[in-house]
C-alpha cells in the first residue's frame, strides 16, 4: 500500500492568517484536487493531517470544519479523486497536546490506522513544522510553495532530503514519476 499524507491549508487549499473558518472561506488552490485525483488513480491512498488550532480558539466549531471537508469530498469526487482519512488536531497551541504538528501525534495515528510503518512514505506540507513532524516518523519530506512555503523555504534548515516543488501538482507529478504504476 502506498499513502501520501498531505498538510491541508496552504497545500490543498488556500491559507489565511485569520484560519479557514468556513467552506466559503475554503477554496483549493488551483490544480491540488486535480493532483489528489491523479494520486488515487497511481495508487496512492491520500491521507490529510492538519493542525486545527481555530476549533482549540473557539473561531469554528467541529459542524465548520465537517462542512469544510464535505466541500472537498464534493469537489474532490467531481475529478474522481478523493481522501481516504482527514485527521486533525483541533488543540490550541499552548495546550500541550501530542497530535499537534510538529509533534508526531497525527501521523502515528496514521500509522496505527493503516497497520503501516511510514518510513519512506512521502509526506507533502508548506511549513517547517509539517516537514518536522513527517520526518520524526521516516516519511520521506516533499516542501510546497504554496502557502507559507515560499517563507519556509526561505529561512532553510529544512529536515535532510526534502524535495522542493511549486505546489501539489509538481509533487505529485514528480511521485508518479518515480513510482512504478500498478497493472
Amino acid at each position: 500500500m502506498k499513502i501520501v499524507i498531505l498538510d491541508r491549508d496552504g497545500v490543498v487549499n488556500q491559507d489565511s492568517d485569520q484560519f479557514i473558518k468556513s467552506p466559503e472561506e475554503w477554496l483549493p488552490i488551483a490544480g491540488s484536487l486535480e493532483a489528489i485525483a491523479l494520486l488515487n488513480q497511481g495508487g496512492y491512498r491520500v491521507v490529510i493531517a492538519s493542525n486545527q488550532s481555530g476549533i482549540g480558539r473557539g473561531l469554528f466549531d467541529m459542524s465548520a470544519l465537517n462542512a469544510m471537508h464535505t466541500k472537498l469530498h464534493r469537489a474532490l469526487a467531481t475529478l474522481g479523486g478523493h481522501v481516504d482519512a482527514i485527521f486533525f488536531c483541533p488543540h490550541a497551541a499552548d495546550e500541550g497536546c501530542e497530535c499537534r504538528k510538529p509533534k508526531a501525534g497525527m501521523f502515528t495515528q496514521i500509522a496505527q490506522r493503516f497497520e503501516m510503518d511510514l518510513k519512506g512514505m512521502p509526506a507533502i506540507g508548506d511549513s517547517k513544522r509539517d516537514l518536522e513532524a513527517a520526518a520524526s516518523v521516516g516519511c520521506a519530506t516533499i516542501l510546497v510553495r504554496t502557502g507559507k512555503g515560499k517563507k519556509t523555504e526561505a529561512e532553510g534548515n529544512l529536515p535532510p532530503g526534502t524535495l522542493v516543488f511549486d505546489n501539489l501538482a509538481a509533487a505529485a507529478r514528480h511521485l508518479l514519476a518515480a513510482t512504478p504504476q500498478e497493472a
